[in-house]
């Protein structure tokens, strides 16, 4: 039998080849659908790779699932679901960033900037923002946190003892801090307290038997709620410090359950008993020398409210005044005291800068 030409062999395989790579029309467009807003790459994945029949015999067991466990893209597979603020598929049919796990839903978040061009990002949220006592005794946000605990510690046997938050005595989030100043500037003490019941804050100061204002006039008080749910923040002004204010103060937070303290020292320097200024220091006279003094400031932003400034002796000079009213928002500052009095406040050189 004579055998067949090579061309005749080669033209089934040129044939293929030209389907193959043969573009598409010019005028061919992907449809404008809900398809065509996916990643072009994410759409090829999926068509490149099917599902194969399903064994569950030969799939992994997931571990640490803090989330619990979800069905994996050809519903197989058990895989780790996605916690509370992970990236997340809005559309149910992809399966890219993964499912979320339970109590969990995806969700846009909205709190970038859009005015900046920030693209809201489907992050996973918990269905529900109540707070919950925990049987360990613990308040827990919300239920994805304590099922997120449970998960961690397994031999806890951690469950859901009722609604709402654990009744405990006080805990104080953020205790006030030391102070040192010149006389006749003002200072301020902060202290931030969470309980439940809510605690009620008072200022004492030792040596003395009554609670803080009393009847003096240059020292004020003030309290709020927040920043965060179950807490309460109180302050104490003392304006135009004398020698006399020097001392300890302490917050004192108590309800039905308890009460606790925290103590904060203040120290009042005289001007004139230090060495004066020194030519070019940049000093206004007066006061103190600062040729071996740092300034350490110590910001605390209560969700966009007030913070307070201290400073500390790093060498055996003395101090200047600080240069912001208390009760004033203060940018984050890593600089000189020279530096905390050439610049108004507005113009403070920042970390980032």
């Amino acid at each position: 039998m004579p055998r067949p030409p090579a061309a005749a062999l080669a033209l089934p395989s040129l044939l293929l080849l030209l389907v193959v790579r043969t573009p598409p029309p010019t005028g061919a467009r992907p449809s404008p659908g809900p398809d065509y807003l996916r990643r072009g790459w994410l759409r090829l994945l999926a068509e490149g790779e099917g599902c194969a029949p399903c064994r569950p015999e030969e799939c992994a067991a997931p571990r640490g699932c803090l989330a619990g466990r979800v069905r994996d893209a050809c519903g197989c597979c058990w895989e780790c679901a996605n916690l509370e603020g992970q990236l997340c598929d809005l559309d149910p049919s992809a399966h890219f960033y993964g499912r979320c796990g339970e109590q969990l839903e995806c969700r846009l978040d909205a709190g970038g900037d859009l005015s900046r061009g920030e693209v809201p990002e489907p992050l996973c949220a918990c269905r529900s923002q109540r707070p919950l006592c925990g049987s360990d005794g613990r308040t827990y946000a919300q239920i994805c946190r304590l099922q997120e605990a449970a998960r961690a510690r397994p031999d806890a046997n951690l469950t859901v003892a009722h609604p709402g938050p654990c009744e405990s005595e006080p805990q104080i989030v953020l205790h006030p801090y030391d102070i040192w100043n010149v006389t006749g500037q003002d200072v301020i003490f902060g202290c931030e307290v969470f309980a439940y019941p809510m605690a009620s804050i008072e200022w004492r100061k030792d040596g003395l038997d009554i609670q803080l204002p009393g009847d003096d006039p240059h020292i004020s008080v003030q309290f709020r709620g927040g920043p965060q749910r179950f807490e309460v923040t109180g302050w104490l002004q003392i304006q135009a410090v004398r020698p006399s204010d020097e001392g300890i103060y302490r917050c004192l937070a108590r309800n039905a359950l308890g009460q606790v303290e925290a103590p904060a020292s203040l120290t009042v320097l005289t001007p004139g008993k230090g060495e004066p200024w020194a030519p070019g220091t940049g000093g206004t006279g007066g006061g103190f020398r600062t040729s071996h003094v740092r300034a350490r400031v110590r910001v605390r932003a209560h969700m966009g409210a007030h913070a307070s400034m201290a400073f500390s002796q790093s060498g055996t000079r003395g101090y200047r005044r600080p240069l912001f009213p208390v009760l004033s928002p203060l940018p984050t500052c890593v600089c000189r005291p020279a530096e905390l009095y050439r610049h108004p406040p507005a113009a403070i050189p920042t970390s980032g800068s």
